[in-house]
């Protein structure tokens, strides 16, 4: 399909340029003006009235301006959903947004091109403008285009490709502008009291004044002229076309028609026809007289006018055809056909001998059709047409032999043949050179060897038959059998299915009861239609070039492909269903390829352009795409505002999209009478006719107020209102029947028209009808054949359903016009129910429709009442049709209806029942309510509050404002288990019947799948019938607000009084169908303002970052509240920072150190909550105890001090704070009560010993690194079941010390796990109960990367006098020793690559600290130096922790060394969602996490694997800024940043999407191989959204350098 779009625009490209440059002989394609001076002045066009109007100053009563947003794809094209996008007219200019998230690749260096002429002037379809993207990686990416004028336009993003110095261009995606139309306004359909009106009584009455009638308000109907009479009487028919509620006029073509007399078939495209005069005329004045009349049916009745525009084909008897035989397929400009063409005269021939031969000449039986195709066939083979498909045996011998003889061998060059086959020489003659002409079938023996080439191709075969021709010819001549032996099966075939078809056809037209029966066969009245009109010039003449083929249709055929253009063999294998009187025209790719056609048809398109209001593309899917494209710019530009619409039988609706974008079609036909059933009527009238559901949201829900810059860069900033494009389907044109579809009383049955009139009529879509639909017609009236006239009925005695129809259309008319865009259908056995809505008044209309699919019942069927909560009912009619018999006496002169008569039902009186809950009322079918009949009513929600919807999106910010960040963590958030733990189990997450239980309490909970229905209007959702079934989700929110909660928060009395306030008001007056879109604006409308109050509180960067910033910044709301069970304080309950959701919420394990001080610079320092993270800070520093604190804290009850790593990454946070927060020096003064007593005595912590003592924050960082320097030794406290039930005893001994030979940290043994990587053994079936996973013993490398970032930066405070101390004390080598910071610093500096380092040459290892005998992967830093014994080879194993060590320590780093790592890992370890944690080439390898596993297999049993192989999150921020460093720095990005950027947001594709779509709207734990979900994993956790956040407030940080 991809192609197809491009081949078309290939096309359309290349003629548009040609067709500019034909001379225009109509005056109003003209753009320039003349003044009586003969000065030019160019007019202003709609591009340049739009940009006036955006320049120009504000006018007082200017209401906002609408932004209609569409968000491209990353690669700057369009998403599948938005594939289609249709925009409104530009009554009034408006904006379309075209934005792209930030560094994704389409905005490196990306330009956004369209052809709409956004600088002002005309529109050409190959002059684009351009709009450079902004490059900002840190703000969204968003361009303003002004849109003032209808069309169809094309736009792309263009941006630097992934080769240096290539240029990409992203897919291309199309916008269409619906056209402006204007007609007459009409007065009211109905009296003040519910009746119809008729035109004496002052309904639906013309007024002067001119309204904008949208395309679903038009009500079509077609009219063929040559029925109409003469054109002196058309005003009768404007007339009852005008009183039936009609709006446009479809003119079937009003040209000089061809000899069939059909309107199709177009002598003269140039001229209208004079027989509609019916008289005789000045041919001067034929076209005046007919645009005359066409303004009179606008002007004076509000008609507008719409004509077919035929550009497929022309009359056969179309003069100009002699004079210009090259606008057909002929044999001569069209070889192929030659054989076609060949096979049809001998058609014609044997047609015209059929009595001759005694063959019969009227067909009436299979036995006489037998016959006659037996004597067919025999002829076809007389003509010995195989010779098109085969080699001349003869000729090829005769070629080769004097080739040979003659010395003229072209040495052969390809392939090796020596020695191969005869069958496999044929298929290499084949398909090389050496045979042309195979399948062209343009002459007989066209395919033909090259004698020269064939020689040299049998030389090189027979290697020992040098100089023997005749054996070589004869090789040759069994050469050539073998090529024609599928030939000749080739030709069998092809003149099978041709007969078969012939055969078809011939049973169809002159046996079948359907069928036209065709009279004798005869020469005037061939055996079929003829596929070719044979053209008679004066004089001697070439019957191949004046022989041209007709069109016709295929079935199921490829639109894209012309028929009668090679491969195809329709014309030969008669597959075309012909039209005998039209000729198929022939374009070629562009107007150089055929000037006089194309110049002749732009003429005839532009005439109809200048008259009408619009076009009907006739045969448009046969139409070649690119002449569509090309005649409707023509167009265009004439009428900017021609409404297009046409009717395609592709049989795909994504190649109805293809047409429907590339040619601009404003609606596409579709057909009710195509239902087969009630239940597939409802479908399609729903699919195409619904507008919006009931309770529909989007508006009220998706659309942003905002202020819009100046989109030129000058001009007033004025409000706008922002809406999301999600998509569109092409906006439909559906007729209750069409001209050529059988009657309904031959199809379904004559009552059927009614109830079918009803239910299109109530469709939220522009309808069409014809006269004899109205009429009751019995019978499908012939378009060519038929040369009586319409009977005018108006709306009397013979109009069939006409005054039904009249009341229908005109409420059709004034819903649209009065905004009634909500529906709803439902169906009930015959019975079809539409109610339609103003979705504000919640005022409207329901049509009870009983369908009558089947002929003969009577009966009223069975229907529910219908009972409509808190709704008013008032009858306005009701009707069925009575006929007097199925049958219309012929009148040779009339064309009239069935005797049916339409019986208007009585007042239908419809009780209104109070009940308990709220009132309601009651509709009941009539007794007598027979197939056929329909029933309207008025309806109206009762005492519904006017203001409800302003008032549930008032004062929103003023309640949820004053929200500080963890009042914003209940109202948002919330997991069930952190709810339950705060409400004492009162309160858990919203279950929802037939769904799922809520991720969240809070209003995340409830947006993650209100997105979607409000997005798309599912209110078909499980969420959406929970809310219409009761009013329980109401109460769980007030319940949620107040639950004793607002006692510890007393700033939720707000937001909860504002809830409480509209609940109440909604519970009084909204019936049930609109519980759901007053329950989505109550919670969107709190959420913005929620998630607004909650960014307004962040940083810079975040206030101004661009969404999956933002996204990742809630992600500290999301963690960071507080419940009962955890806290930072032993003895009150204080906010804390979760782990991760759902898992690590509560009770212990909530607040992890190590979790907490990896994500702490994140989710706090970036986001400016400086408040939280210091209190963290203070907290953990508190417990500080053996120089380490604790891993779990347990609300600082019962801390446990089991990892190595925690302090380090504690430090480095501090370090963090120090620089970015406001005075963040002053932290290391603070005071900290110690939570243990100075000797690391274990006390409770209400034991009098607790806290009995301080020490700064300086001092509580010196004693850190004091006691590692020392050496840590002890057992941890309650050590064995009770702390831990599956370690081994000796895995409670924690040892830690320094190697002062390295400077290194190292620590832990082979039974613990004392870093990130600490998944204790479990399984007692595996033996692996109390062994690590991954003991990681030695010195980790992120540890010894955070210990020299935390020397580094002592040194530099210490060197300036702000921090108290310069080093430690040591023992080193017996001896007492001060190291200062900078000394420790230098040791790990100069051991550090030669330990950490694997060299990538094996020439290298003696300069390094290596084992060459266990390396698995070279060019790697080390995971661990000094494992353990017996396990040094996990030293190099290949995990993505090295890249924290050269985040917080790139100087350890060699630079080529560390690219090349970074490079493989960046292979090798990246996922999409995170880091790999093993490099998958390790025999420990495995990818998925099952912690359930109770298996023996030892690797993975009980989750052994955690860190051996599933994918991290977090390690992938860090990744990201190791690599942004380096490469930055050393590598590609040195010298353009911007090429390293682009490349790393692009990693950050597939987390974006997860954030947004993720109903825990985080970034999980882990996920499993390849980013599969891993379902023991968290689903959201603080440190993969905190490390992400941490790589993205660089980029803003180099960005501010810049």
């Amino acid at each position: 399909m991809a192609k197809a779009s491009k081949d078309i625009d290939k096309v359309a490209q290349k003629q548009v340029t040609s067709f500019l440059q034909l001379k225009q002989t109509d005056s109003s394609t003209s753009h320039a003006l003349q003044t009586l001076d003969n000065d030019v002045v160019t007019p202003k066009t709609p591009a340049d009235e739009g940009k006036q109007f955006f320049l120009g100053e504000r006018s007082a009563d200017e209401r906002p301006i609408s932004v209609y947003e569409l968000r491209l794809d990353p690669d700057g094209g369009p998403n599948k959903d938005r594939s289609y996008i249709r925009l409104p007219p530009a009554y009034i200019p408006y904006i379309l947004r075209v934005s792209l998230d930030a560094g994704t690749p389409a905005s490196k260096n990306g330009v956004f091109k369209t052809n709409f002429p956004l600088d002002g002037g005309v529109f050409e379809r190959n002059k684009f403008v351009e709009r450079k993207l902004p490059s900002d990686f840190s703000k969204p990416i968003q361009v303003d285009l002004p849109i003032s004028h209808a069309g169809a336009f094309k736009y792309w993003v263009e941006y630097d490709g992934e080769v240096p110095g290539e240029r990409a261009k992203g897919r291309e995606g199309y916008f269409n502008i619906d056209p402006i139309l204007r007609t007459k306004a009409r007065s009211p359909i109905l009296s003040s009291d519910m009746k119809p009106l008729s035109p004496a009584q002052g309904g639906a009455v013309l007024s002067p004044e001119i309204v904008y009638l949208p395309l679903d308000g038009l009500a079509i109907l077609t009219v063929v002229s040559k029925w109409m009479g003469p054109i002196s009487n058309w005003r009768e028919h404007f007339t009852e076309a005008g009183d039936r509620g009609y709006t446009m006029l479809h003119w079937t073509p009003l040209q000089e028609r061809g000899s069939s007399d059909s309107p199709y078939s177009i002598k003269d495209q140039k001229h209208y026809d004079p027989s509609i005069f019916m008289s005789s005329v000045d041919p001067g004045t034929i076209d005046t007289q007919v645009k005359e009349i066409l303004r009179v049916a606008k002007e004076e009745y509000g008609l507008l006018n719409l004509t077919d525009v035929v550009l497929n084909h022309t009359a056969s008897d179309s003069p100009w055809l002699i004079d210009h035989p090259e606008a057909g397929y002929s044999p001569e400009n069209t070889p192929h056909l030659t054989s076609a063409f060949e096979l049809d005269t001998v058609i014609l021939e044997f047609s015209s001998s059929v009595a001759s031969k005694g063959l019969p000449t009227q067909v009436r039986s299979e036995a006489d059709i037998d016959v006659l195709m037996t004597g067919l066939a025999e002829s076809i083979k007389a003509h010995n047409m195989w010779q098109y498909y085969v080699l001349d045996v003869e000729r090829e011998k005769e070629v080769v032999k004097d080739a040979i003889k003659n010395g003229k061998i072209v040495p052969w060059r390809g392939p090796d043949v020596a020695g191969k086959s005869v069958v496999a020489l044929a298929e290499i003659a084949k398909t090389s050179s050496v045979v042309s002409g195979l399948g062209e079938l343009g002459s007989r023996y066209g395919a033909r060897s090259d004698g020269e080439m064939a020689a040299g191709l049998l030389k090189a075969a027979s290697v020992n038959i040098v100089n023997d021709a005749d054996i070589l010819v004869e090789i040759w001549d069994r050469v050539v059998d073998v090529i024609n032996v599928p030939l000749y099966e080739e030709w069998e075939k092809d003149t099978k299915i041709a007969l078969d078809h012939v055969k078809n056809r011939l049973k169809y037209t002159r046996l079948e009861e359907n069928g036209p029966k065709l009279g004798e066969i005869s020469a005037s009245c061939p055996l079929v239609e003829s596929y070719f009109t044979r053209l008679t010039p004066p004089g001697p003449f070439d019957q191949g070039k004046y022989s041209v083929a007709n069109n016709g249709w295929i079935w199921d055929a490829d639109p894209l492909q012309n028929f009668a253009l090679p491969p195809s063999k329709a014309y030969l294998r008669r597959e075309v269903i012909v039209w005998g009187d039209c000729v198929k025209l022939r374009y070629g790719s562009g107007p150089a390829d055929n000037p006089w056609l194309w110049e002749h048809m732009m003429s005839y398109v532009r005439m109809l352009a200048a008259t009408f209001d619009g076009f009907r593309i006739d045969n448009c899917h046969s139409t070649p795409a690119h002449v569509g494209v090309a005649m409707l710019d023509v167009a265009r530009i004439v009428n900017r505002d021609l409404y297009v619409c046409a009717e395609l039988f592709t049989g795909s609706e994504e190649m109805d999209l293809l047409f429907v974008q590339r040619l601009g079609i404003n609606s596409l036909v579709r057909e009710a009478g195509n239902a087969w059933d009630p239940k597939e009527f409802s479908r399609v009238m729903y699919r195409f006719g619904l507008g919006k559901p009931l309770g529909s949201m989007d508006n009220a829900c998706l659309t942003n107020m905002e202020e819009l810059d100046p989109p030129f860069g000058k001009g007033p900033t004025r409000p706008c209102i922002v809406s999301p494009l999600n998509g569109s389907v092409p906006h439909a044109l559906m007729y209750d029947l069409t001209h050529d579809n059988e009657s309904y009383l031959d199809k379904r049955s004559a009552e059927h028209a009614l109830s079918v009139a009803g239910i299109v009529t109530f469709g939220y879509c522009a309808i069409a009808s014809v006269k004899g639909f109205d009429d009751l017609y019995p019978k499908l009236i012939n378009l060519v054949e038929e040369k009586r006239q319409y009977e005018l009925t108006r709306l009397g005695e013979n109009s069939g359903i006409a005054r039904a129809k009249r009341l229908l259309n005109g409420l059709h008319r004034e819903m649209i016009l009065g905004g009634f865009e909500e529906g709803h259908y439902w169906q009930e056995g015959d019975y079809i129910l539409v109610q339609r809505m103003h979705p504000t008044i919640q005022k409207g209309y329901l049509l009870i429709a009983h369908t009558a699919f089947s002929k003969g019942s009577k009966d009223r069927g069975v229907v529910n009442t219908i009972e409509l909560s808190r709704t008013r009912a008032r009858f306005i009619y009701g009707a069925s049709i009575e006929f007097s018999s199925y049958e219309t006496p012929y009148d040779s002169n009339t064309i009239r209806g069935l005797p049916g008569k339409l019986v208007e039902i009585p007042n239908v009186v419809v009780p209104q029942i109070s009940h308990d809950v709220a009132s309601f009322c009651r509709i009941t079918v009539p007794d007598y309510f027979p197939p056929g009949s329909i029933l309207i009513f008025e309806v109206e929600v009762q005492n519904l509050d006017d203001e409800l919807d302003t008032f549930c999106a008032s004062d929103a910010d003023k309640a949820f404002g004053n929200l500080d960040l963890v009042d914003l963590n209940i109202v948002l958030y919330r997991a069930d288990g952190e709810e339950r733990d705060a409400t004492s189990g009162v309160i858990g997450a919203y279950d929802v019947p037939g769904f799922v239980k809520l991720t969240y309490c809070g209003l995340e909970g409830w947006m993650h799948p209100l997105r979607h229905i409000m997005k798309s209007n599912d209110l078909g959702h499980p969420l959406c019938e929970n809310f219409r079934q009761g009013l329980w989700a109401l109460d769980y929110i007030i319940q949620d607000c107040k639950s004793g909660q607002t006692v510890q928060f007393p700033k939720l009395l707000q937001p909860a009084q504002w809830f409480k306030e509209r609940m109440e008001r909604i519970k009084a007056s909204v019936p049930p169908y609109l519980r759901p879109k007053y329950f989505a604006i109550l919670i969107s409308t709190a959420y913005k303002a929620a998630r607004h109050t909650a960014i307004e509180q962040c940083s810079e960067f975040v206030y101004t970052g661009h969404d999956f910033t933002q996204n990742l910044a809630m992600c500290a709301i999301q963690m960071h509240g507080r419940v009962q069970s955890a806290s930072l304080d032993p003895a009150k309950s204080t906010p804390s920072l979760a782990a991760g959701l759902p898992h690590f919420g509560t009770g212990w394990a909530r607040c992890w150190g190590r979790d907490v001080f990896i994500s702490l610079r994140g989710l706090f320092l970036t986001t400016g909550n400086f408040e939280g993270a210091r209190k963290h800070i203070l907290a953990f520093a508190s417990t500080l105890k053996h120089g380490l604190i604790p891993n779990l804290l347990d609300s600082l009850r019962k801390p446990r001090y089991n990892s190595r790593d925690s302090p380090w990454w504690m430090l480095q946070n501090i370090q963090d704070y120090v620089a970015s927060a406001p005075d963040g020096l002053s932290i290391l003064s603070e005071p900290v009560k110690r939570r243990f007593p100075a000797d690391d005595t274990w006390v409770a912590w209400d034991d009098p010993r607790a806290y009995t003592y301080t020490s700064t924050l300086a001092e509580i960082i010196q004693e850190i690194l004091q006691r590692h320097a020392s050496g840590i030794a002890f057992r941890e406290h309650n050590a064995g079941p009770n702390l831990d039930m599956q370690m081994k005893d000796e895995g409670f001994d924690i040892n830690i010390r320094v190697d002062w030979q390295t400077g290194f940290i190292c620590g832990g043994n082979q039974h613990n796990c004392g870093t990130w990587m600490d998944k204790m053994g479990e399984s007692e079936k595996a033996g692996t109960k109390g062994v690590p996973g991954t003991p990681r013993d030695g010195a980790p490398v992120e540890i010894t990367g955070l210990l020299k970032s935390t020397l580094r930066w002592l040194d530099t405070l210490s060197s300036i006098g702000s921090f108290p101390f310069k080093g430690v004390e040591a023992t080193i080598n017996g001896q007492d020793t001060f190291v200062s910071y900078k000394t420790w610093g230098d040791l790990i500096q100069q051991s550090f690559e030669r330990c950490y380092y694997v060299p990538l040459n094996t020439g290298d290892d003696s300069r390094y600290d290596v084992d060459s005998t266990i390396i698995n992967r070279r060019g790697i830093y080390k995971d661990v130096y000094g494992s353990g014994p017996g396990r040094e080879w996990s030293d190099y194993q290949f995990r993505p922790n090295f890249p924290i060590a050269m985040t917080v320590a790139p100087e350890l780093f060699h630079p080529q060394h560390a690219l090349h790592a970074l490079r493989l890992a960046d292979q090798v370890l990246r996922s999409p969602l995170g880091m790999k944690t093993l490099d998958p080439s390790d025999m420990q390898y495995r990818p998925q996490y099952d912690n359930s596993n109770d298996t023996t297999d030892r690797c993975v049993a009980k989750g052994l694997n955690y860190h051996n192989g599933p994918e991290w999150g977090w390690p992938l921020g860090y990744f990201l800024r190791a690599y942004l460093y380096f490469d930055t720095r050393f590598g590609a990005g040195k010298e353009d940043s911007t090429q390293t950027l682009h490349y790393l947001h692009k990693i950050l594709l597939t987390p974006k999407h997860h954030i947004q779509t993720d109903s825990w709207a985080g970034i999980p734990e882990l996920t499993n191989k390849d980013g599969q979900y891993c379902a023991d994993s968290c689903n959201t956790q603080a440190w993969s959204a905190s490390t992400l956040l941490d790589f993205l407030k660089e980029v803003h940080e180099m960005a501010s350098c810049k």
